[in-house]
């Protein structure tokens, strides 16, 4: 561990950006996912306040690649002692590598507070003389992480912002099956989130908390609402994603990118699909992997334009993607739906399931989204909903379009850390109104 320089020593950066202390256990420009969330983020607050960023070791030399100083960017904590068994204790108790999500969740949370620990012994004197106007938590974006800085902030008179938070979306009805093959029996537990220690201490503590859907906020008591803001936490890098959508005429192309995994819905997808990809109307690019690629393939034997790409480079993906006109997400129980927004910044339409994340990104001018039934239902719904897209192709161009433009508008990373720029001015009293910076659908 590094100990970082004070922000007031700091020469750049006007004098009315807030310096803010950013906790990002999981920030790593080089992985997917969560780490990628949270250093996308933490990189693009740098543009509207001082930032020096705190995260896990693990994540040094992937953050050092990309020219940042340690010490004076950001400082590594290590806490593997602790964390390295964990990591193991829970690939153990997932029983496969794609299973088990709950679970993995579950035991960081446990250890976590231990992070928290490590990180005030390093920075608390600079949070109590004041060197920070902020300390906001990015990650884990997990509600049921809670830790003890928030309260230690708020004794010292200095803003606590956490999140966004995302999870608690409960398993769906009717998919038991898949939830089975997921190994998601933690799930069934989700109400014992409001008795993880110290949560509701670490909640009372903050001046905002970000949510970044519906289900997150249920878990959040009502008597923060005036604290809590929605805010996705996902966005869009405008240099990853520049290409724009550009399909020939005539037969619909959808795609699917994503793994291959029971909770994604592609048995459902397939399934609806069936009927157009056998009468020559419709295109179905799979892209990815996962265990259920044998099944999936089997299950599309002897179907026609259907295609099974596999895993690709970034810029392969993109390529694939721009030419085709939707985006499919059949998605039974997603928190974030990153993919809907990759796909909606290329200017395809999303067709996805109106349940969890993705179904608060999908708004009517831009895409479609079907009622999450039973397995039968939904994919009769995703089926109608295919073939509306066929049988109108100006209306499914016109939601790819308008698609593009709320990605443009809503959710690209400088974007969003204009946003939380709103939301810091808020806790700072520089602004007398509590921002509200994106309406989910």
């Amino acid at each position: 561990m590094t100990q970082t320089a004070s922000p007031k020593d700091a020469t750049s950066g006007a004098a009315h950006r807030p310096r803010v202390l950013v906790i990002a256990e999981a920030a790593n420009p080089e992985w997917v996912s969560v780490p990628l969330i949270g250093w996308s983020l933490a990189e693009a607050l740098r543009g509207v306040a001082d930032i020096h960023l705190v995260t896990q070791v693990r994540n040094r030399d992937a953050i050092l690649r990309k020219g940042w100083v340690e010490g004076t960017d950001f400082t590594s904590i290590d806490t593997e002692a602790v964390a390295a068994p964990a990591w193991k204790l829970s690939q153990v108790l997932r029983m496969g590598e794609s299973r088990g999500w709950t679970i993995v969740q579950a035991v960081n949370s446990l250890t976590y507070p231990w992070f928290e620990r490590k990180v005030w012994q390093a920075f608390g004197p600079a949070i109590r003389r004041g060197d920070y106007d902020i300390v906001h938590r990015i990650t884990p974006l997990s509600p049921a992480a809670s830790g003890s800085l928030a309260a230690k902030c708020r004794a010292a008179g200095v803003p606590f912002v956490l999140g966004p938070l995302n999870g608690g979306v409960p398993w769906p009805r009717g998919f038991e099956a898949e939830q089975k093959q997921e190994g998601e029996w933690l799930s069934r537990f989700r109400g014992l989130l409001k008795v993880f220690p110290g949560r509701r201490r670490m909640l009372n503590a903050c001046s905002a908390i970000l949510y970044a859907s519906r289900f997150t906020r249920r878990d959040i008591p009502d008597s923060l609402a005036d604290r809590c803001i929605y805010l996705p936490e996902n966005a869009i890098d405008p240099a990853r994603f520049f290409r724009q959508a550009a399909p020939k005429p005539g037969t619909l192309k959808a795609c699917f990118i994503g793994r291959f995994v029971p909770l994604k819905g592609l048995s459902m997808l397939i399934e609806a699909a069936r009927p157009l990809l056998e009468a020559g109307k419709m295109e179905l690019h799979l892209v990815g992997d996962g265990p259920l690629t044998p099944a999936l393939k089997a299950q599309a034997q002897g179907l026609p334009a259907i295609t099974f790409h596999g895993w690709l480079k970034h810029e392969e993906v993109q390529d694939v993607a721009a030419r085709c006109h939707v985006l499919t997400f059949p998605s039974i129980r997603e928190f974030g739906g990153g993919a809907v927004l990759e796909g909606m910044a290329l200017g395809l339409a999303p067709l996805v399931v109106d349940y969890g994340g993705p179904a608060d990104l999908v708004t009517p001018e831009v895409g479609i989204k079907v009622p999450l039934t039973d397995r039968d239902g939904t994919t009769a719904a995703l089926r109608k909903a295919l073939e509306t897209m066929v049988a109108d192709p100006a209306q499914t161009a016109r939601m790819g379009q308008a698609a593009r433009q709320r990605v443009t508008d809503l959710f690209t990373w400088p974007r969003r850390a204009e946003q939380i720029a709103t939301i810091y001015d808020w806790v700072l009293g520089r602004r007398p109104t509590r921002p509200e910076p994106i309406t989910h659908s």
